[in-house]
């Protein structure tokens, strides 16, 4: 029995979901992905993640190793977390320019296409940045769901089950330029172009957020951790948007209409709201700019006037909701969040 080396603090939240005395349970302190022989379903890996040279290929062998809806506790130290460890480490006067020179090392360089297999070569991967966002998402993209996660001494623990095989996604968006999948004209899914403003993986951990920090009354997450420092100031300013007049050229986007929206968030309008939504190509400049709601149901009228409009009247209404829109823009300022 491995008892006396699991922290109490992880036991008190593993007994809240499962007896551990019935599970099969494999304690281990490795960044090996070839340890798994037989079938378990409970392993806790108490190697920080941030040391493993590949990650996804780690959290698949673990999947594979566990029988279905085994538990999987792993840990991390956080990008938060590093911030403030590098703070304390560096010599006073010169903490800024540390922790500068700390973040151009080991989050810069890793992702240039040359030079991040020199990075991997000289650090064997060890000391990797993770943000909260890229360790929750890469084990919801491996085929688990996060049961819970809790920080303890300076590091995350996340508690996970397996309820899938992973997705073995070659192509995360990892760049600061990058598609997503939207609902378009009549429905097709289209690729809309924009600048990065979350951490790698934070599309996996949309159902989480939404579960744990709920919606504010615009209709998007309170207190989102997944949105960057930069891709706070870029959303404020539509800098993140440009990419999509690449969609508008491509003739997918109009200068007015509704938001294009991923499936998730689509399933989740109203039935009325959905058909009248793929009956006109979505807009770079949304209607709700010029009625400006203040919660997410003022929202969903504001298109659903914006669009019963169109259908009598599609110039007009897009003249009239545009001269608006620039207005509350300018003079009102009106901004994105």
């Amino acid at each position: 029995r491995y008892m006396d080396t699991l922290h109490q603090e992880i036991f008190h939240k593993l007994n809240k979901i499962i007896n551990i005395d019935s599970r099969d349970m494999t304690v281990i302190n490795t960044k090996n992905i070839n340890i798994f022989p037989k079938k378990n379903n409970l392993i806790i890996n108490f190697e920080i993640i941030n040391n493993v040279r590949r990650i996804n290929k780690f959290h698949e062998s673990v999947n594979c190793a566990l029988d279905y809806q085994g538990l999987y506790v792993s840990c991390a130290e956080t990008l938060e977390e590093r911030r403030k460890r590098v703070w304390r480490k560096a010599i006073f006067g010169f903490r800024s320019i540390t922790r500068i020179i700390d973040f151009m090392y080991k989050r810069v360089l890793p992702k240039l296409p040359i030079l991040k297999n020199i990075y991997f070569i000289i650090t064997r991967g060890n000391n990797r940045v993770l943000s909260k966002a890229e360790i929750l998402g890469r084990l919801i993209s491996c085929g688990f769901d996060i049961v819970d996660y809790f920080e303890y001494n300076n590091l995350l623990y996340v508690i996970s089950k397996k309820n899938r095989k992973p997705d073995f996604n070659m192509n995360p968006s990892y760049g600061p330029f990058f598609k997503m999948k939207r609902i378009g004209y009549r429905g097709e899914t289209i690729d809309v172009y924009k600048l990065r403003t979350m951490y790698p993986y934070s599309e996996y951990c949309q159902d989480l957020i939404v579960k744990k920090n709920k919606l504010a009354n615009s209709g998007k997450v309170l207190n989102d951790f997944r949105v960057t420092t930069w891709g706070k100031f870029f959303r404020k300013f539509w800098i993140d948007e440009l990419p999509m007049f690449i969609n508008f050229f491509k003739l997918e986007l109009n200068l007015v209409g509704v938001r294009p929206l991923s499936e998730n968030y689509f399933m989740k309008y109203p039935p009325d709201l959905r058909e009248l939504r793929i009956k006109f190509k979505p807009g770079l400049i949304p209607p709700y700019y010029a009625d400006l709601p203040k919660n997410f149901e003022q929202i969903l009228d504001s298109e659903r006037k914006y669009l019963k409009s169109k259908v009598c009247s599609p110039v007009k209404t897009d003249i009239r909701y545009f001269l608006k829109a620039v207005v509350n823009i300018v003079f009102k300022g009106a901004r994105s969040s």
